[in-house]
């Protein structure tokens, strides 16, 4: 096994982590400005890289709007802002970072219709060129895949792409017609 063409055991811990960005589900952020918690997945980040982070995560024009811009102080747990703005924090770390690998791991699942399309425009953004893990239960942020693994009590039951998935009429068509029915 091979991360950037490198074999796992020779790569070392540190290299490893810089070699992959995460949205999760919860979010963290921490105490601080918004520009330090975006700023947090690159320490030596110009103010143009976080903004231009902000402004392809589509929270740019929101941070503007605060009356201390990206000077805005959060609490720890985020309290001030919405779940919605806190995912796309996150998204905007992650597109500081410009690892080659992404996992997204329910990454839209806490936050409203309106908000989820925002969401996903953004990564959609951020997963270009990247290989990716993305972990939901929400089909249509998989729905572009290249490569769909539908697991059901723990077991790989169908793979596929989403058209080859809803041609076979199996789990994965069921859950689709559910959600979208």
């Amino acid at each position: 096994m091979t991360v950037d063409g490198k074999p796992v055991d020779a790569i070392t811990r540190d290299s490893l982590r810089r070699a992959y960005s995460m949205v999760l589900q919860d979010t963290w952020l921490f105490s601080g400005t918004i520009y330090d918690n975006i700023a947090y997945a690159k320490p030596d980040a110009t103010r143009d890289e976080v903004e231009a982070a902000a402004k392809a995560a589509k929270i740019h024009h929101y941070i503007m709007s605060l009356p201390e811009g990206y000077d805005t102080v959060i609490t720890d747990d985020g309290a001030n802002i919405s779940k919605g703005q806190k995912q796309l924090l996150t998204i905007a770390r992650a597109m500081l970072v410009d690892a080659r690998m992404l996992i997204l791991d329910e990454a839209t699942s806490n936050v409203d219709t309106r908000t989820e399309v925002q969401i996903q425009q953004a990564m959609r953004r951020l997963m270009r060129d990247k290989t990716c893990f993305v972990v939901a239960h929400r089909l249509s942020t998989i729905r572009n895949a290249d490569l769909i693994l539908v697991v059901r009590d723990g077991n790989v039951v169908e793979r596929g792409t989403h058209k080859e998935l809803m041609q076979k009429g199996g789990f994965y068509r069921e859950l689709y017609d559910a959600q979208f029915a």
